[in-house]
């Protein structure tokens, strides 16, 4: 029998993109009725927010339904954009010329309050709410808010128990990404926060920071 496409018109071997969502403010609860789906879907106004973009960007995009699937493909590993500047390589041109910044120093996105500059306009929103500070974040466990989306959702794990982020060389495993990061260093021996006042190098950024006030007399 012939599979059936659900409501908005995905087709069956794209079911699995649509469990990695996950929406904002919800207002709709749709149950599709396919043999694929086992699981509701949520949706506002057309709008779907990918699961995967929480922690990798501050302020995750709103996808269509259309456009969704497109974007997905950037999650299947397939990484054909290649940086001619480094040996680095991307899933989609919008990831690469948000890198190659990184190799020209631009920061098209300027702060009205203070003299930061951002590669992206959703950084710049984040960095504005340490000026406001506003959190719009709420969780919905506790009284905990926060100012960016990401935080939130690695927050959210201390109430579920995930950690979703396991070391490859023991059995550790972590809430966040970048705190896996910092864990393999352990392993690796690798110090890149390096001091420009000495030869004392770091594993993480903020042991340079401390270490820093050594220089400076800076009292926290």
């Amino acid at each position: 029998m012939r599979a059936k496409h659900n409501e908005i018109g995905t087709k069956p071997e794209e079911e699995s993109y649509l469990h990695n969502s996950t929406f904002g403010k919800l207002d709709v609860m749709v149950k599709e009725e396919n043999v694929y789906n086992e699981e509701p879907m949520h949706i506002q106004n057309d709008n779907i927010r990918c699961k995967e973009e929480l922690e990798i960007k501050e302020e995750p995009l709103d996808f269509t339904g259309e456009n969704f699937h497109s974007h997905q493909i950037v999650h299947t590993g397939n990484k054909p954009y290649h940086c001619s500047h480094c040996a680095k390589v991307f899933s989609s041109n919008t990831n690469l010329i948000y890198h190659k910044k990184i190799h020209t120093g631009e920061k098209p996105y300027q702060c009205t309050q203070c003299n930061k500059g951002f590669r992206s306009n959703s950084n710049l929103i984040s960095h504005q709410r340490t000026h406001t500070g506003e959190k719009p974040y709420q969780c919905s466990q506790c009284d905990k808010a926060f100012s960016r989306n990401n935080h939130l959702t690695i927050h959210q794990r201390i109430h579920t128990g995930e950690k979703p982020y396991q070391c490859s060389q023991c059995d550790k495993a972590f809430t966040a990404n970048s705190t896996l990061i910092n864990h393999q260093r352990t392993h690796t021996g690798e110090k890149p926060y390096q001091c420009s006042q000495c030869d004392k190098a770091y594993s993480q950024i903020g042991h340079l920071i401390k270490h820093q006030r050594m220089h400076t007399g800076e009292k926290p």
